[in-house]
């Protein structure tokens, strides 16, 4: 029978090609909504803006029941998905991308952690007295946003300065989900958290044992994620773990296929047949990537900014925002921290010698991408919402939080739009 070899170097390339696109389109629809939200809310229909997210949804099973107002099942819930496509990311980068060897790695993860303590410890020095928690939020960076900004600074950006700032974007997300379990976890119940330990367990098991249903999963997922919420742990962390232990090799684990199989659909017998083949030449991670992804980048992170960014925006709390240090702490962070710390820290990891520069990548487009990764909105905002959880003037705090973080996003990517469209004559990295 006639067999076709799959292509090893399309096989790498198709999923980045496939995650770059919907993340760019993506961050569109994310813009649209964030600025729905701040219109919504600071129109005269404000109310009816506080009013749905506000409402209550209770889930019960079992006898067991969780009721949550709907920003909460969109910050809690939600966003766990959008996680879990942060966990495959993480997977496949680690394992077969940018972030595989420790040379090709080095860079970008040099600019990311010099990307997170630059930012962090500006926040500290401007804020760190009057609200220390809020260290976490200008280390994120928004990778919908920022890919965005460097598609549409066009084609005169090269694929290696991309493939650096994902790399970096995914050590980002990694820093991130540290902070969030370390730092924005408080009163851990042991007992519910060994629940969640021992679905873990569970589930290294079971793909231990060859089990391939998705539903095993999703119940072994959700019951992680209860466990979690319940233990006082973010539960979106339930999202990562399960993202994190998805398998990265394909289940035919031959590297020919047989055509005439893949052809044959004169039948629904055949037809079955042909789908579960195609399904099973790929890996569970480019699977569930290429599935959940553009549910998080067109539906569960635009929702997310609808039910996040429509803060009010009044004279009061534009003066309040003005003579915050946490406003001052987040912005600074995000539009001087980001670039100052990934160049430097790029810099230093060049010359000790410990990272190649990517090819066809100048110092001015490393500039670029530093700027683009000063674009936080997201994931900025969820950490907002954690990191001054518990505080009796959390509200307030979140807001000025949330006015910085919409201000430094918007001039970070304009700044780096304009950096990187510039056609002078780059300045060799080394």
């Amino acid at each position: 029978m006639p067999r076709t070899k799959r292509n090893p170097l399309l096989r790498a390339l198709s999923p980045l090609r496939d995650f770059l696109h919907t993340e760019a389109a993506g961050g569109a629809l994310l813009v649209l909504a964030a600025v729905v939200a701040l219109v919504w809310a600071n129109s005269p229909w404000s109310g009816s803006y506080d009013s749905l997210w506000h409402s209550k949804a209770t889930i019960e099973i079992a006898g067991h029941g969780l009721s949550l107002d709907l920003r909460h099942w969109v910050n809690d819930a939600a966003m766990a998905i959008f996680f879990l496509v942060v966990g495959l990311e993480i997977k496949r980068e680690v394992t077969g991308g940018h972030l595989a060897g420790r040379k090709a790695a080095a860079l970008p993860i040099a600019a990311a952690l010099g990307g997170m303590v630059i930012p962090a410890a500006l926040y500290l020095a401007i804020a760190g007295g009057d609200a220390p928690k809020g260290w976490g939020v200008p280390m994120a960076t928004d990778i919908a946003l920022a890919v965005g900004v460097m598609a549409l600074a066009g084609k005169g950006v090269p694929a290696s300065a991309r493939a650096f700032l994902l790399g970096l974007a995914v050590v980002d997300d990694i820093g991130a989900i540290v902070v969030i379990a370390i730092f924005y976890s408080s009163g851990v119940s042991f007992a519910w958290l060994g629940v969640a330990v021992g679905s873990l367990a569970v589930t290294l098991v079971v793909r231990r044992m060859g089990v391939h249903s998705m539903l095993v999963y999703t119940g072994l997922g959700a019951l992680m994620w209860f466990a979690l919420h319940e233990a006082g742990v973010h539960p979106t962390l339930a999202g990562v773990a399960m993202g994190l232990l998805a398998p990265v090799t394909p289940r035919i684990a031959e590297d020919l296929v047989d055509e005439d199989e893949l052809v044959d659909v004169t039948s629904v017998e055949h037809a079955r047949s042909t789908m579960q083949m195609a399904k099973g030449s790929v890996s569970t991670v480019e699977w569930l990537e290429h599935v959940l992804h553009p549910w998080t980048s067109y539906v569960i992170v635009p929702i997310f900014a609808l039910a996040n960014a429509g803060i009010e925006i009044s004279t009061e709390s534009l003066r309040h925002a003005l003579e915050s240090p946490i406003t001052w702490g987040v912005f600074v962070g995000l539009m001087v921290g980001k670039p100052l710390g990934v160049m430097l820290f790029s810099k230093l990891a060049l010359r000790a010698g410990v990272a190649d520069p990517p090819e066809g990548t100048s110092s001015r487009q490393l500039l670029g991408a530093g700027h683009a990764a000063g674009i936080g909105f997201t994931v900025a905002i969820f950490i907002s919402e954690l990191a001054f959880k518990g505080h009796p003037d959390a509200e307030a705090q979140v807001a000025d939080a949330k006015m910085a973080i919409l201000v430094a996003s918007l001039l970070s990517g304009v700044v780096a739009f304009f950096v990187l469209r510039q056609r002078r004559e780059p300045t060799k990295l080394s």
